[in-house]
């Protein structure tokens, strides 16, 4: 059982790196973040100053500074999973005759992820400057409570338009702000996020082919081998039928790297799913994660989104982003 204990403490670790990074980047009153506050804060008086300040500098480093760490860490991981998807998975399941078509769709989706990725890093997300500032000032409606007409940003001293944000890590207020990405290393606005969906849509759907095709190639080697059928000797002594838990120890033991990467992508896919899902509610209801988040620390009834026109026209601002103030309403 050593093997199983050591395959969930790494799911685990998987899980809350992942959490804790889309989580904690770019929101600095998230919950993660205020949990990691906390923790500095009480870490701070048993930890010597040096560390203390050293840490909380790598910590402010990695998150509220634009750098490429997180996409160098990004595009390693692809390399990596693919780097085994294409040295064994698909070589086996050619040799067990898998159909063409399913083994090269990963690589399919991995040409448009790359794309939509290099877009939606490379887009200008909607940044507002003292040229452009009077078109975005009149493209959205002024709702009265998260976006006050007459605010001025106290670090771009710009009048600030409806829906925009200043983004401490850009540096710079964004045009329908939605939140700071650190994978693609560049804002989420008005201007590329039809970029990141498309993005978050093929990042998912290329950890999900690589989970279904290696996930049935292990099936397969159980199926062709009778595994299922056999007997084994416990610690004891005593002959026992082959169960799940023998089966997964002995896939584990023949295909580590297949099994572990198995175990990443299937979590990596239920996370992006999760989260390309929530993303897509945003759009059909036409808010951005800035805007839920702050709406939820709103009294009930207190907020009432007034930009969704519904759901054809929110699909529409997504792939037209305004920049001219909205038709009025009869």
């Amino acid at each position: 059982m050593d093997f199983l204990i050591l395959f969930l403490l790494y799911v685990i670790l998987v899980l809350l790196t992942i959490l804790l990074v889309c989580l904690y980047s770019g929101r600095k009153q998230s919950w993660p973040s205020r949990t990691v506050d906390w923790l500095a804060q009480v870490l701070s008086r048993v930890v010597p100053a040096q560390v203390h300040g050293a840490a909380q500098g790598v910590l402010h480093c990695l998150f509220h500074t634009r750098h490429c760490l997180f996409v160098a860490l990004h595009l390693a991981l692809e390399v990596l999973v693919y780097g085994e998807y294409t040295w064994e998975v698909f070589g086996y399941c050619q040799e067990l005759e898998f159909g063409l078509p399913l083994l090269l769709l990963p690589y399919l989706l991995l040409t448009v992820n790359v794309a939509f990725f290099v877009l939606c890093s490379k887009t200008d997300p909607g940044t507002v400057t003292k040229p452009n500032q009077p078109l975005f000032l009149h493209a959205y409606a002024y709702d009265g409570v998260m976006f006050e007409r007459g605010a001025k940003c106290a670090t771009c001293s710009l009048w600030k338009p409806a829906r925009s944000k200043h983004c401490g890590v850009c540096g710079a207020c964004v045009h329908r702000f939605d939140h700071h990405c650190v994978w693609v290393n560049n804002c989420i606005g008005a201007f590329n996020t039809r970029y990141f969906l498309i993005y978050l849509l093929t990042l998912s759907a290329m950890a999900t082919a690589i989970a279904v095709v290696t996930a049935a190639f292990l099936v397969r080697v159980v199926s062709l081998s009778n595994l299922m059928l056999g007997y084994y000797t416990d610690d004891r002594g005593q002959e026992r039928p082959v169960d799940a838990v023998f089966v997964i120890q002995h896939l584990f033991l023949t295909f580590p790297r297949m099994v572990f990467m198995l175990g990443f992508v299937v979590v990596l896919a239920v996370i992006l799913g999760s989260y390309f899902c929530f993303g897509l509610y945003l759009v059909l209801t036409n808010q951005t994660s800035y805007e839920w988040f702050k709406s939820r620390r709103l009294k009930t009834g207190a907020y009432t989104n007034i930009y969704s026109r519904g759901v054809w026209a929110n699909l529409v601002e997504i792939a037209k982003p305004l920049t001219s103030p909205e038709p009025k309403r009869r």
